[in-house]
Parts: C-alpha cells; structure tokens; sequence
C-alpha cells in the first residue's frame, strides 16, 4: 500500500531501474573488453575458443537488449508523460480548490 506522502514512487523507480539496466551493461562489457584485452581469459587453445564463444555470446545477449531498449525506453517515456500529466492536474485542482475558482 502506497502512503500518501509517497507520490512519485512508480516514476522514481522507472527512471532508477533504467539508468541501473544502462550502467550495468556499460560496466559488464568494459569487464569482458578488459579481460578478454589483457588476454586474461586464456589459457591453451580449447579455452581459446572457449572464451572467444563466451564473447560472442555475450555481444550477441547485448545486441539483443539493445534491440528492445527503444521500445522499454518509449513505455517509460509514456508512463513518465502520463505520470507529470496527472501530477499536472492533481496540482490544478488542489490551487483552484483552495481559491475557490472553476476550471
């Protein structure tokens, strides 16, 4: 159950969800970048290929995130317009009702 005085709660955890998602990819592909740059994930051969296969799955996971991450980026964009749009009016009417005027 929401309190009253916690408004908002739905569109500051979108907004932090998103920029977590962002920052998390951004970290786990400067990781793989690095070791598979110093050359720290191989061993012999068989652990060649194994590391190379491990990458490319990897980059082809984040392909498909960046694929779908316009369309969660436009929900977001869309709950955030509704939420300042209700915010907006919610605000509107609390003026109007304490001044005594009509919309």
């Amino acid at each position: 159950m929401l309190k009253k005085n916690k408004k908002g709660q739905i569109i500051s955890g979108l907004v932090g969800g998103i920029a977590g998602l962002i920052i998390l990819v951004i970290v786990s592909l400067l990781i793989v970048d690095t070791l598979a740059s110093a050359g720290l994930l191989t061993t012999d051969s068989a652990a060649d290929n194994a590391t190379d296969d491990m990458i490319a799955n990897y980059t082809a996971g984040i392909d498909n995130i960046s694929e779908k991450l316009p369309t969660v980026l436009l929900i977001a964009a869309v709950v955030l317009l509704f939420g300042a749009i209700v915010f907006l009016v919610q605000r509107s009417r609390s003026i109007t009702a304490t001044q005594g005027g009509s919309i």
